[in-house]
């Protein structure tokens, strides 16, 4: 195996015997973090011709692409930091830009003579970016409509400027060339962007402690669910033999065990537990239909 490289490429070149290394012996790397950027370079073209040799799923693989990873890890520290106004979300930018960069690893060719970094910089920020789309919305949005919303921003603001008053959806429409319905449902769309914490206080000018928004909003009613649920099983059960509404009167009107029953009709236990089944097997498929 061939010397460590704390810190330089130098140290990398020969094996520890002196000799020269052979196409398939790569630099043993201890600690790739440490490598220096320019090292880290030089090392990354060494790993990535090696990688491109090797089958993909191997155990070797696996180690040359997790020492790429590691190797170009400060590319992924340093695009974090056009993002530092969100610092309480850092920990997330720097894992989601590592997802960013394990992907221009895995794209990544020598063929194309161009620098790792300057690939792998794009696919890096725009996960960050597509993280930060993804995660801003408060309810599912089509992606379509997430883009249109940042087309609508920039047509607002220029269109504001040069009428000095906030455009209609038709003329927003024909600035961006765009349906006027289209635009509508941007704009409501758009309105999913953000939304007020249940917790945030309803009066912004009072004190900690205050009455919130969560505290004035209204609970499921458990007494209406259940008339509900009564007036849909109606119509199937009305579609009930005689019998079976009488099993369900029973059991669920009179509460009456299932051997009760059984004596009342004459048959066993366990029979009136698979007719049972069969009748609340049925109202449920019925209930589900309808939804």
């Amino acid at each position: 195996m061939a010397t460590r490289v704390p810190t330089g490429l130098a140290q990398a070149e020969v094996e520890h015997t002196g000799h020269q290394e052979s196409a398939h012996e790569l630099p043993h790397v201890e600690n790739a973090l440490a490598v220096a950027p320019k090292d880290a370079r030089e090392l990354s073209k060494l790993f990535f011709a090696r990688m491109a040799e090797l089958e993909e799923g191997t155990h070797e693989y696996q180690d040359v692409r997790n020492t790429l990873i590691e190797l170009n890890l400060a590319l992924v520290k340093f695009a974090a930091t056009r993002f530092r106004t969100r610092s309480d979300q850092m920990e997330d930018i720097v894992q989601v830009g590592t997802i960013g960069l394990i992907k221009a690893i895995d794209r990544f060719e020598l063929s194309r003579e161009v620098e790792f970094a300057s690939f792998a910089m794009p696919c890096i920020i725009g996960e960050i970016k597509r993280f930060f789309r993804d995660t801003s919305w408060d309810v599912h949005v089509p992606r379509r409509l997430q883009e249109l919303r940042i087309d609508l921003a920039k047509a607002n603001e220029a269109l504001f400027q040069r009428l000095d008053r906030s455009p209609t959806p038709a003329e927003l429409a024909a600035h961006l060339g765009r349906d006027e319905e289209e635009i509508i449902e941007g704009i409501v769309a758009a309105n999913a962007y953000t939304a007020s914490s249940l917790d945030a206080p309803l009066d912004s000018g009072s004190d900690e402690g205050g009455e919130s928004l969560g505290d004035v909003l209204g609970v499921p009613d458990e007494e209406m669910e259940v008339v509900e649920n009564v007036q849909a099983l109606k119509p199937l059960v009305a579609k009930l033999g005689e019998r079976d509404r009488k099993i369900l009167r029973l059991r669920f009107g009179e509460e009456m065990t299932q051997a009760e029953i059984g004596a009342e009709l004459g048959v066993s236990q366990m029979h009136v537990s698979r007719l049972l089944t069969r009748i609340t097997t049925r109202l449920r498929e019925g209930i589900l239909a309808a939804d």
